[in-house]
């Protein structure tokens, strides 16, 4: 009997290590639960570098995360849904860049805020956008001396 007392408190003790490892890399990945935001859509000739949860920012500011990223087969750009905090309200007219950290650093979606006074619904789409730019090409054009 005090063997199997014994048995259940260790199993007690990892199932809630367990539980706990779970919750605090769900709440790093930013995927903790259901949060105020609303949808944006944005379309890119290239989304080198994004991907599910990839960052969104407004002046260096985490505003948001990609929730979406798909092919669209008709027009062959990468169409995306931006997930933004309710509480950020983007003017209508507001762009949007897939920007690098760096050389070495990831890429992230960068909105640029417009000087519209009407904002953007939930299900609004940017059509202003930018895509990714290759560092490699840019380095090969330099190499090579190409202006191409």
């Amino acid at each position: 009997m005090a063997n199997s007392a014994a048995e259940t408190t260790i199993g007690a003790v990892v199932l809630a290590a367990a539980a706990g490892f779970l919750i605090y890399a769900g709440s790093t990945a930013g995927v903790s639960g259901p949060t105020d935001s609303y949808i944006v859509k944005a379309s890119f000739r290239s989304v080198e570098g994004v991907s599910l949860g990839t960052d969104v920012r407004l002046a260096g500011v985490k505003i948001g995360s990609v929730t979406g990223l798909e092919l669209n087969p008709t027009t062959f750009r990468a169409e995306t849904d931006l997930s933004v905090n309710k509480n950020i309200k983007l003017p209508d007219d507001s762009s949007v860049v897939i920007a690098s950290e760096g050389l070495l650093g990831g890429n992230f979606v960068e909105i640029v805020p417009g000087g519209s006074d009407f904002e953007l619904e939930d299900g609004g789409e940017l059509l202003d956008t930018q895509g990714a730019v290759s560092l490699i090409s840019l380095l090969l054009k330099f190499v090579s001396g190409t202006s191409e």
